[in-house]
């Protein structure tokens, strides 16, 4: 699947049942997985027992995950948890109808250092034909093949132009941008209601700054 070497390959279909009894989730979660997920395969497995890749520091292995939906949507909720569970990073390809979506998280350790990991948003291509999405295996290790398949998935949202700049550096970035424009959408709205002329001024002012700093990002 997307191009991946044979000696990756898994092919193991998990039922779901297994996710929501052994995960610690909410009956709302579980209803998700009930309604929304027909069936989760494990398709490859991305580590160096598996490829010719050096060691990575921060990502062991790199799992790939399908999930076949029952419909075009699904509450990113679920991915959180199974990524929080599992101790591995994982790219998620979700199916409908013959299309697919490549879904993948920041995710890190925390510091308690007890395999437990958070993770930040969620980067997501279109619904594409399996053989149009952006994915390529790149890198010499696992660290490095993990990053660029953010970076794919992302596309324009992590592109930067500081050289060397690492992911963690970029996420942080991206999800200033995300805060900063959130704010200038807010703002926006308060000065469109707004009817006293003095206090649209000072709105004004503080929108032209939140602007500079986006610009600035």
């Amino acid at each position: 699947m997307i191009g991946l070497p044979k000696t990756t390959e898994f092919n193991k279909r998990i039922p779901k049942q297994k996710f929501y009894e052994n995960l610690d989730i909410s009956p709302a979660l579980k209803k998700i997985f009930v309604e929304q997920v027909n069936t989760i395969y494990w398709k490859n497995k991305i580590a160096i027992s598996t490829t010719n890749l050096a060691a990575g520091t921060d990502v062991t292995e790199l799992e790939v995950f399908e999930v076949r939906l029952s419909s075009p949507v699904l509450d990113d909720s679920l991915l959180r948890q199974i990524d929080k569970e599992i101790p591995y990073h994982i790219l998620f390809l979700l199916e409908y109808k013959g299309k697919y979506q490549a879904w993948i998280g920041y995710k890190e350790a925390v510091a308690s250092g007890n395999k437990a990991f958070k993770v930040n948003g969620y980067y997501h291509t279109e619904w594409l034909a399996e053989d149009e999405l952006p994915l390529k295996l790149e890198g010499l290790n696992v660290d490095a093949v993990y990053e660029n398949f953010v970076r794919q998935i992302a596309g324009d949202k992590l592109k930067t132009e500081t050289a060397g700049e690492s992911l963690k550096a970029s996420v942080a970035r991206d999800e200033l941008e995300q805060q900063l424009q959130k704010r200038i959408e807010a703002l926006q709205a308060k000065i469109r209601k707004e009817k006293q002329l003095n206090k649209q001024m000072q709105m004004n002012t503080e929108l032209k700054k939140l602007k500079k700093e986006l610009e600035v990002l």
